[in-house]
This record gives C-alpha cells, structure tokens and sequence, in this order.
C-alpha cells in the first residue's frame, strides 16, 4: 500500500495537508471546552447530509409540499427517521451555538487579533437561525405556515422600505405558491452556501491565530491529534446520541394539517425565537418597532462591539457582565413566554384542536386510495369529524350547545337558548328529553318559548305531556323506555345499530306503543306526531318519521317552519333554505357530526 499513499501523496500533497489539519500545538494540554467547534460543524454537517436526502423526495410547490412530507414520514423507508434527525439536529445546533459564543467570550478568544473571526461567528449564529426560519415553513403545515406569516409580518415594518421588503420576500401579495418557493430557494440554496463559505473563512481564521488558551495553563502543550481529536469525537458521538434520542422519545418531527389561510392556527415560533414572541407583547402600536428592530438591533450590535470593549480587562467583565444579562432577560422571556401560553385556555384548547387535525389529516390519507390530485387540504374540508365542530361554533353556538359548549371545546359566551345537541337521536338523549325532571333543564326546553305559560297560564303539549309521566309505574317505564328505543331506531346511529338490531323485538313493541299509548297516560304519541310511515295529525307538530336520520336533521335545519316540522310554531330557528349564510354543504358536515357519522378508518 505504501507505493499508493505515495504516489497519491506526490499527485495531491495530501499528507501535508493531513499534517496541517491534526498537527496543532494546544498550550495547556488538551480541553472538553474546545470541542464545541468541533460539534457544531458536526451538527452543520448532520444538516447538509440529511438535508440533501430529504430534498431528493421533497416537491417545493404549495400543492404538493405537505404531500411529500406526509409521504417522507409515512411511506418512506426509514423518513420519520431521516426527517426527525435533521428537525432535532437543528434544534441542538442552537444549543452549541450558544456554548460556543459563551466558551469564545469567556475565554477572551474574540480579542485582537480575532475580531474578524468572532464577527464570523455571530454571522454564522444569525445564517443558523436563519435556515431554521425558512426551514420551518417547508413542510406547508398549518404551524409553518402561520408562524412564518406572523414572523414574515414583521418585515412590514420596517421604516421605510417595510411594504416592498414583505412582498419581496412573500413573493406578492398574499402568501402562497411563490413564498414557498423562495423559502425552499434560501433554504437549499442560498443560506447553505454562505454558510459553507463562512465556515471555511472561520476555520482558516481560527487555524492562522490558534486556540486561545485558558490561563492559568494546568499542564504542558500537547497536540492535537489524539488527545484532542478523541475528545472531539466522543463530543461529536454524544450530540448524536442526544439528536436521536430526541428523535424517539418525540417520535421523529410534528407535521401538522396541510396549510390552510381560511383556518385559525395558534401561530408560535420555535423555542429559541420565543423570547421575541414574548418581547413583541410588551410593545403594541407605534412602540412595536422597539420589540421588533431596536431592542433585538441594539443587543445584536453590542454584541459585535465586544471585542472593540474587550481591549481593556474592564471591558472584558464589561462584556461578561452584558453576555450574562443578555443571556438572562433571553431565558426570562423564554420562560414567560412558555408559561403564558400553559396558563392560557384559548390556547391550549387551539392547540388540541390541531393536533387533532394533524392526527385525522393521517388517518384519512391512509384511509383513501391516495391523496387526490387537489391535495390532502380537500380530505380535510370535507370531514365531518374535523369541520363539524368548526361549523357548529360559528353556526350554531348561539343558540345551541354540545356538551356545555361550543363544539371546539370552548366555553359558551351566554348559556345557551336551545337545547343541547351532544348524543341528539340517541336513546340517552331522548330518555333525557322524556324525563320530567330534565325536560325544562338548560339541555332540552329551558331557555324556549315551549316552556313559558301561555295566555290559559299552560305550558307547550310537549311539557305538559312529559310532566304527565312523572307518577308512571314499572309497567309504564317500561312501555316508555321502549317508544324510546322505537323512536330512536328511526335514527339510524352507526354507534347505536348494534343495540338496535338486537332490540328488533322490543323496537316493534314500541313502534305499537307510540300509537295505542302508555299505559295510565290518556294520550298517545301517535296523536300529535307522526311515525312508521303515518303523517301527523296535529299543527305545528313534528312528524317523527325517520326522527333525528341523516336526512330528518338535514331538512329540519334548512327549514324548521315545514309543515313536517314545527310550522308556524317555530321557536326562533332560523330559515337557512334560502340563505348562503348556511349552507347545505355545511349543514350537512354538522349533521353527520352530530350523529357521529363521519369515515373511521381501519373500520370494517
């Protein structure tokens, strides 16, 4: 082997070269301190490897990226892994980032003559947060895509030039298509060359000055190649180990619902950008540049000045004095920041609301024969189990409640005027509704006109009839339990087809009892309602054929004045037949929530 080194080395040189690389005096013996260089140009490295295979299945366009990231996570051999690695190597790159500015300065390795080389590092400091702030919109989810619009928002006002530079850097007007390719364009392009090429000016600066040792020295100089070269590498091993240990305890990397401007997203940064997030709120209308650009400006230039105060040994404590209150008032507002958001509600009920999505968007897309040529989004927009809540929040919450609330798991601004509607067509809910003592209760008739007096000091049929029912024997509470069994089967519930269809016999009995009456009450069901195919006999009465269906929900939404419904008996209910303010496409997502009707993948 021999003749080959040397021939190669007479092609190359490449022995001096090793020699120049691993030949380096170290005065004081070799340190664990000096291997956070080392580390972070590890990490960078994890990123270019990763990066470049996770380009090479991703599609940088708005109607395909998500796509392809669900596809890195969920069909590729070995993704999740690959995409979780690079997602949490970022992450530790801002740790040693940090170690690396704290072991520089407090070690005075950024005084004359390496000034040039520190302002190098904070150069590559700000390209790091740099790649993570474009990276962080790739994968188009609803997290990147709004964190990246608040972040982006900021560039707007920028004094002067605030409008041009947004749009430039949105690429239009509103966030779409363009922005993600400029993003991707940073990303993969721009800011991974200039990163190189600052790399390699900080090596060659820091190889031309050396190390700058710790005084006093604790022994003799040493080299650097092995003592050095091995802490390094168990430095180097020991980063690995944390990155993938992030990556299966966290499970690889989040990616939520695919982008969608029409949804609200709690928008916030990453960890290391919160202390900014939080500077913002402190600062509102014209003062918000002080958050924004003068504070953040000022510590930046501070910062970059330090080696012009680090020239006198009071300007040295000077500076690490200023470092320790930057580094505090960072992880103050990063700790306010976090804790604000565990004790906010409205947040944390957004945020379970979207990992709810991002966890559906999966199962659907398993579910279906592919993702449709319009996007994952369009699986979405059509789910009731997602939208339905949505919907009803907006739409029906006024009057109505699902469970003491809004549908999304927000509270009710007022209580509500009409009755709840969680587990409305089952037999729970229609025993409820038939209970004297829950009939005038805030989950059925409460807050309606039906329980007011009218002008002969009665209450609505419906009241009075279910008080009627209070003194019932067993024999009669059985007789009731099974019209409610009848009625309800007319509903058709998935979740309740089971019992149904084993109660077939007690179903019919009943669909007789509706007609000939509980034993003890002197009326029957069957002479004010509807049902098993009879229309009903009285004004203003639902017909209960078919009560609480698919079908009977749909149409008593759209129009509750029908005849089939309550006619000119209509308790406020809006029309929305004639409307667009509720739409059938809309009405329909609510009902089949309602009923618990929505796709269940891995079902049979």
């Amino acid at each position: 082997m021999k003749w080959l080194t040397d021939w190669l080395d007479d092609r190359t040189g490449y022995r001096k070269i090793v020699r120049e690389i691993l030949v380096e005096n170290i005065p004081g013996g070799a340190r664990w301190r000096y291997s956070w260089g080392s580390a972070l140009t590890f990490a960078i490295f994890i990123q270019f490897v990763t990066g470049i295979f996770l380009w090479a299945a991703y599609s940088p366009s708005a109607q395909t990226a998500w796509e392809s990231v669900y596809f890195i996570e969920e069909e590729m051999t070995g993704g999740w892994l690959l995409r979780g690695i690079h997602h949490y190597t970022a992450q530790v790159m801002t740790v040693l980032l940090l170690l690396h500015l704290l072991q520089v300065i407090i070690d005075g390795a950024y005084k004359a003559p390496r000034e040039v080389n520190f302002w190098f590092g904070v150069c590559l400091l700000l390209l790091s947060l740099g790649l993570s702030l474009t990276g962080y919109l790739l994968p188009w989810d609803q997290k990147g895509y709004w964190a990246t619009k608040v972040a982006t928002n900021l560039a707007a006002l920028t004094p002067g030039i605030g409008e041009p530079l947004q749009r430039l850097i949105v690429g239009g007007a509103d966030y779409g298509h363009h922005t993600l390719t400029r993003f991707f364009a940073l990303h993969a392009g721009v800011l991974p060359a200039l990163l190189i090429v600052l790399i390699v000016a900080h090596i060659y600066l820091f190889r031309r000055h050396g190390i700058t040792p710790k005084k006093p020295l604790r022994g003799p100089d040493a080299k650097f190649w092995p003592d050095q070269v091995l802490r390094e590498l168990v430095v180097c091993l020991a980063v690995l180990a944390a990155v993938l240990a992030l990556v299966v305890w966290k499970g690889g990397a989040e990616l939520f619902a695919p982008a969608d401007p029409s949804e609200h997203f709690p928008a916030r940064p990453d960890w290391y950008f919160m202390f900014l997030f939080q500077l913002l709120k402190y600062f509102e209308g014209d003062r918000v540049l002080w958050g924004a650009f003068h504070i953040p400006g000022m510590a930046l230039l501070l910062l970059c000045l330090m080696p012009l105060f680090g020239r006198w040994k009071i300007g040295h404590r000077f500076n690490l004095v200023m470092l320790a209150c930057m580094l505090g008032g960072v992880a103050y507002l990063t700790v306010v920041a976090f804790q604000k958001d565990t004790e906010d509600e409205e947040y944390q009920l957004a945020l379970k609301n979207a990992h709810r999505d991002a966890a559906r968007i999966k199962e659907l897309a398993k579910a279906t024969e592919g993702i449709p040529p319009q996007g994952a989004a369009v699986l979405l927009h059509s789910d009731p189990y997602t939208q339905g809540p949505k919907i009803f929040a907006t739409k029906c919450a006024g009057c109505h409640s699902y469970e003491g609330q809004d549908g999304t798991g927000a509270p009710l601004e007022e209580p509500s005027s009409a009755p709840d509607l969680k587990g409305v067509g089952s037999r729970a809910w229609l025993a409820g509704f038939m209970d004297p003592d829950q009939i005038e209760t805030g989950k059925y008739f409460a807050r309606t006109r039906f329980v007011e007096l009218d002008e002969d000091g009665e209450k609505s049929r419906m009241v009075e009839f279910v008080h009627g029912l209070r003194d019932l024997d067993a024999e009669g509470k059985s007789q009731l339990e099974k019209i409610v069994a009848a009625v309800s089967a007319d509903a058709e519930l998935r979740y309740q087809a089971e019992i149904d269809a084993r109660d077939a016999s007690l179903i019919k009995e009943g669909t007789d009892l509706f007609f000939n009456g509980i034993s003890g009450v002197k009326k029957a069901c069957a002479d004010c309602h509807g049902f098993d195919g009879e229309e009903s006999s009285s004004k203003n009465t639902p017909d209960l054929n078919g009560w609480a269906s698919r079908d009977w929900l749909i149409r008593f939404t759209r129009n509750p004045e029908h005849r089939d419904f309550y006619g000119a008996g209509n308790d406020r209910m809006p029309v929305f037949e004639d409307e667009k303010t509720f739409t059938d496409e809309e009405i329909a997502l609510v009902v089949d929530w309602l009923r618990e009707d929505w796709p269940m993948p891995g079902a049979e």
